[in-house]
């Protein structure tokens, strides 16, 4: 199953969860996946606590969680794969954040085709067990309390990465919403690529078919009603001062989020 998925989504312009995916919904879909999920990360964090979390687990870890979804009922589209094959070199990938489902499967899509790195805030990085599989991908950590210090390590460990040939995906946002607030939608990666004359790719998600929980946040609802959506657009190379591209940027996400019929989460 992993290398059927993994030959899909490498070699596809889009993809759409086959119907014929069977679910396994004995106790309905949201007992049915979380018991899978904490395996699949007990899982890898005994393999990163090993130092044996390469690309490779990485990549396999995040198939599981593909197929977990799916199979607990999801209906996974993707589109504008190309944009990411197409491309020689490292861009930066820049999305909006609605889920835990953005921080697992878009390597999936993106590790297949390009090595890449998140940008992840720091209590990621002292999650229990799930810290174990973040820091082993050697994400770049900001704060997101100190924007001057997120600019400088940013601006440090970005160039470090894009130099080595990764590419880095990140979410400009304070912190997960399902609402799309262009105002609080920063612009540090737009700074980033521009400085390294890379460009931007845009990213444009739709996954509140795995809802934020209201005692913990990453343990919400699984909605398989809502259908979810990645989509990466053409790549943006900047070439004024950032403003008109991180505009791009904002009207892409926004474009999608109205065309999969959600403008109401356009703020």
């Amino acid at each position: 199953m992993q290398n059927s998925y993994r030959r899909i989504l490498a070699e596809n312009d889009t993809y759409k969860t086959d119907k014929s995916v069977r679910t396994l919904n004995l106790f309905g879909p949201t007992l049915s996946f979380y018991p899978r999920l904490t395996k699949i990360i007990y899982g890898g964090s005994k393999t990163a606590r090993k130092g044996e979390y390469n690309e490779y687990a990485w990549a396999n870890s995040a198939l599981d969680i593909f197929e977990a979804i799916e199979t607990s009922g999801v209906v996974v589209n993707i589109e504008g794969m190309q944009h990411l094959r197409n491309l020689e070199g490292p861009a930066v990938i820049i999305g909006n954040h609605m889920s835990s489902m953005e921080t697992m499967l878009p390597v999936t899509m993106i590790q297949p085709v390009k090595p890449f790195c998140y940008v992840v805030k720091k209590e990621l990085a002292t999650y229990p067990i799930f810290s174990d599989v973040v820091m082993a991908r050697e994400p770049i950590v900001v704060g997101r309390t100190n924007p001057r210090e997120d600019l400088k390590i940013m601006m440090e460990e970005g160039a470090e990465r894009l130099g080595k040939g990764k590419s880095i995906l990140i979410f400009p946002q304070k912190t997960r919403s399902v609402q799309f607030i262009a105002s609080e939608f920063n612009s540090l990666g737009v700074k980033l690529a521009k400085k390294n004359n890379v460009p931007v790719i845009p990213f444009a998600v739709l996954t509140d078919a795995w809802s934020n929980g209201k005692r913990l946040k990453d343990f919400g609802k699984i909605d398989p009603s809502k259908p979810t959506h990645f989509a990466f657009g053409a790549p943006i190379n900047v070439e004024s001062k950032g403003q008109e591209e991180h505009e791009q940027v904002i009207d892409f996400i926004a474009g999608k989020l109205t065309e999969w019929g959600r403008p109401e989460l356009v703020i």
